[in-house]
């Protein structure tokens, strides 16, 4: 289940909604690429090549939209409410992230409301992408073209925000690629804003005047955040592509209307002009529209709310397109249905054969139905043979994401694993009538045997959702010992990952919060962890003996309504907890009573020295605190000059009494990045550091002695995350513009047994961790290097060039540079050349030239300075025709380099 995650770092920047924008103009400002080329001048900042991936999880947030190509088969892509679009890749069975260019500044760009994929060119796929229509997100949507299946993308700005993460995201698609014209879009959008055209495949927008309904639906018109009041707008929008002819414009387009009186209207000449389509069925909305070409019939799925979470009736109904009738297709009377229907989908090579899903029908689990003649008859994927004992069609192996049963043990009629809940995603695939896909609140779904069910056999259920991570993540914390990445997750509380290339066996039990906001470890006795967590009913902190691996349950003080923040004494001996809706605590033991602390308000950020038991420290409203009895007493700090608000993260170095690193701030005031060696008496802001709003430490570098730094900031002028080995004095970008993965603000962690490795929490793309390439590492003022378990190259460069990803005409490369000389770089520029007539389209973290075969990429202006012993990486797309040889030479400067 997703809910509403508002990122504290944005709180502070108010944004309005635009209004008043003329109705006739095009939307976007002169276009631009949605990735590298959106990133502002740069300085000459050290850069290191890290390798990227996530802490497996699959899944653990909402999917509510799948979409299938019709006309190539195995193409399909899957958008999320906050993070991100991906990509299936039928040779692994996997998902492919889409949007993890999307930088800081752009967070909103990570929630994708709507996706197209185009059916005439099947290389193109369109985003409609913005989080929040009210002012918790900043930026206006934009909707995201990409000629290359979502390898690059460029970005069209629109006058009006979209909300992927908002009430009735579940509906749709708004966006829609006409099947014949395919330059023509059109875009459903909400708070009032009506329907939008595009006639340029997406570089431009106008509003069609002539539609005549915005919508008129709220989820809930007395919230005053915006978030429930917002009208939910247009929904869908479908072509009848028996109406039209290659090269023209559909003449029949129908489109969903957030409004329970008006729900469907059409165009019978391509846009010009609409009509509400008549003897419609009226007090509810129409959810999904999806349309038999074949056989004439509009399918819709009806429901009383917007969804995701809502809806308490629902129906189906068919409207014959050539005679105008509406049927009632209903598989059960309106008086028994509990929920509102919206998964809805025609199997293409039997389109007499359509699917809908109950999706607001959380007990005891969703339902999905299936009828083969139009609708006139169906059957469930499940039924009562004798209540509360349930017949089910199908069985369900979750081995693969066994945390899917959640551990559970319910009483008939629930059963575990679920069928789902949310289900507002079903796809079936048009080339394959066997396979079928659905989103859940949790995960991707689906069948390769689905037409078992139309013969009384079983079909099988699994998990298809491996490389789609989509966790908000609040804290991480990498003990010296035991599992290397213990997590703290909204939704799905966290996990423990022993492996973080397999998928944990259960999240954090005993209990089961619906949100981990706070987790530690004691230093000297890494077994000992707390957790501190949201949950609706029962005790709000756990604790640990076993490295995480088991779980019980604390007492909580009187007052307590959230985690808050808990910090464990260095040996375990004591805790200090910082609940929500009561004051700092103390204890000791594990819990069972606790005890008020004294001179530290309520809701102060907690956290303690890793040398000493009993010496804690708290932040709140600038100002920094001191307790050196366990807990007991806090003791405001002399310390000035600290970020005024409450958007502070701060964290104590292992090893080292007193030595605390604070990151913080907010636009427009006090923001930055201040170290302490006496205790917190004192900071010293670091200079360069423009903003910072997470700090961690790992593994120092080989020869230097002090543990390195990482932060997520911006330094220089430039957005990142970034690595110090010399306590601060230096910084290096490790990630780069094709891995930003929007919001990065809530936890940051290295590995203390892995040098360079780092773990990262996003809002939306689950736990992300690199690795370095660099073997070296220096004292605190630069110092010498491991040796190279690979033979030293004879060249003064060593390149590894990797196809990432590869389609009928194009691909994907990144290509990583290795300085194997003994001074550093201050430039450089790479050539080579292609054989089989390659050519470069767009290229990140350079910049490229081509003449003929030959290829030459300069280093940007914040990469050029590459010491001796690291490397620096940049990545690209190109076309190709049906042979794609990798280049067999590289030189650096006319330098020949040793090729990996």
């Amino acid at each position: 289940m997703r809910r509403t995650r508002v990122l504290t770092a944005v709180l502070a920047l108010a944004a309005g909604l635009l209004t008043g924008g003329p109705p006739a103009l095009a939307a976007a400002p002169p276009d631009r690429p949605a990735a590298a080329a959106d990133a502002p001048a740069r300085s000459a900042l050290a850069a290191d090549t890290y390798t990227w991936k996530n802490a497996r999880i699959d899944g653990g947030g909402f999917v509510p939209g799948i979409v299938f190509n019709r006309s190539e088969r195995n193409l399909a892509y899957a958008r999320t409410d906050i993070g991100g679009a991906y990509r299936w890749q039928e040779q692994t069975k996997s998902w492919t992230p889409l949007l993890d260019s999307v930088g800081w500044d752009d967070w909103g760009h990570t929630g994708v409301v709507s996706l197209a994929s185009d059916p005439v060119d099947p290389d193109r796929v369109y985003a409609a992408a913005g989080t929040y229509t009210n002012d918790w997100d900043p930026n206006n949507g934009a909707v995201l073209r990409s000629a290359d299946r979502g390898a690059s993308w460029r970005k069209a700005d629109l006058p009006f925000k979209l909300g992927g993460n908002m009430p009735g995201r579940g509906m749709g698609e708004r966006l829609a690629v006409d099947p014949h014209r395919n330059s023509v879009l059109y875009l459903g959008a909400p708070s009032g804003k009506g329907l939008w055209r595009s006639t340029d495949s997406g570089a431009s927008w106008s509003k069609v005047t002539a539609f005549p309904n915005p919508g008129t639906y709220v989820q809930d018109p007395s919230d005053t955040s915006g978030y429930a009041s917002d009208n939910q707008g247009i929904v869908w929008v479908t072509f009848d592509e028996s109406t039209g002819t290659p090269g023209s414009a559909t003449r029949t387009i129908y489109v969903g209307v957030a409004d329970t009186e008006n729900a469907v209207y059409r165009s019978t000449d391509a846009g010009a002009t609409w009509q509400r389509v008549a003897g419609q069925p009226t007090g509810q909305l129409a959810h999904k529209g999806v349309l038999d070409a074949e056989n004439g019939h509009l399918y819709l799925a009806y429901s009383d709310k917007g969804g995701p979470y809502d809806g308490g009736k629902g129906r189906l109904w068919r409207y014959t397109t050539a005679t105008g009738a509406w049927t009632d297709i209903s598989p059960v009377a309106e008086a028994d249905t509990y929920y509102g229907f919206s998964g809805l989908t025609v199997d293409r090579q039997n389109p007499g054969t359509l699917m809908a899903t109950a999706y607001s029908s959380w007990w005891p689990d969703t339902q999905i139905f299936r009828s083969t003649d139009s609708g006139a008859t169906w059957t469930r994927a499940w039924d009562y043979s004798s209540y509360p004992n349930r017949a089910n069609r199908y069985t369900m192996d979750v081995s693969s994401v066994p945390w899917l049963t959640w551990g559970a043990n319910p009483s008939p009629p629930e059963q575990t694993p679920k069928l789902g809940w949310m289900t507002e995603a079903l796809e079936i695939d048009p080339f394959d009538p066997d396979r079928m896909m659905y989103g859940t609140g949790a995960t991707v779904y689906g069948t390769e045997n689905l037409t078992n069910w139309d013969r009384d056999t079983t079909f099988t259920i699994t998990p298809m959702v491996r490389g789609l991570e989509e966790t908000a993540v609040n804290d991480l914390v990498s003990p010296p010992s035991g599992a290397p990445l213990l997590s703290g997750l909204l939704d799905i509380g966290g996990f423990r990952h022993t492996d973080l290339t397999k998928v944990p066996s259960m999240m954090f039990t005993q209990p089961n919060f619906t949100a981990t906001t706070s987790l530690d470890f004691a230093e000297s006795h890494p077994n000992t962890v707390v957790r501190a967590g949201d949950l609706d009913s029962g005790p709000h902190i756990a604790f640990s003996t076993d490295n995480g691996a088991n779980w019980f349950a604390g007492t909580d003080p009187s007052g307590v309504s959230g985690g808050g923040t808990v910090a464990a004494g260095a040996d375990g001996s004591r805790f200090v907890w910082s609940p929500r809706g009561a004051g700092v605590h103390h204890t000791t033991g594990f819990g069972t009573s606790w005890s008020a602390s004294s001179g530290i308000p309520e809701g102060a950020v907690v956290e303690s020295d890793r040398m000493d038991p009993k010496t804690f420290y708290g932040f709140r409203s600038g100002k920094f605190y001191v307790s050196t009895d366990g807990g007991t007493t806090f003791t405001a700090s002399p310390a000035t000059g600290l970020p005024s608000g409450d958007s502070v993260r701060f964290k104590a170095l292992p090893g080292a009494k007193g030595d605390i690193w604070l990151a913080g701030g907010e636009s427009g005031g006090t923001y930055g990045l201040w170290h302490s060696t006496n205790g917190g008496q004192s900071f010293t802001e670091l200079q360069g550091v423009d903003e910072a709003d997470t700090v961690g430490f790992g593994k120092a570098a080989p020869g230097a002695s002090y543990q390195t730094v990482f932060t997520s900031a911006k330094i220089d002028g430039v957005r990142g995350i970034f690595r110090s080995m010399d306590q601060g004095r230096s910084w290096t970008r490790i990630n780069d513009d094709a891995h930003q993965w929007g919001w990065t603000g809530a936890a940051i962690t290295g590995d203390p047994r892995v040098y360079g490795r780092v773990y990262v929490a996003t809002n939306g793309r689950g736990i992300v961790y690199g690795d370095t390439s660099d073997t070296g590492g220096g004292d605190d003022g630069g110092g010498g290097t491991d040796p190279d378990p690979d033979p030293e190259p004879t060249g003064a460069c060593k390149v590894t060039y990797e196809i990432t990803n590869q389609w009928s005409d194009g691909f994907q490369a990144q290509v990583q540079v290795t300085n194997t000389g003994p001074d550093a770089w201050k430039g450089w520029s790479l050539t080579w050349s292609f054989t089989d007539g390659q050519r470069v389209s767009q290229l990140w973290n350079g910049v490229h030239a081509q003449s003929g075969p030959a290829v030459t990429v300069r280093n940007a202006d914040w990469n050029g300075t590459v010491a001796a012993g690291s490397s620096v990486g940049f990545g690209f797309t190109a076309s190709r025709s049906a042979t794609n040889t990798e280049p067999a030479a590289f030189a650096l400067d006319g330098r020949a380099c040793t090729v990996a």
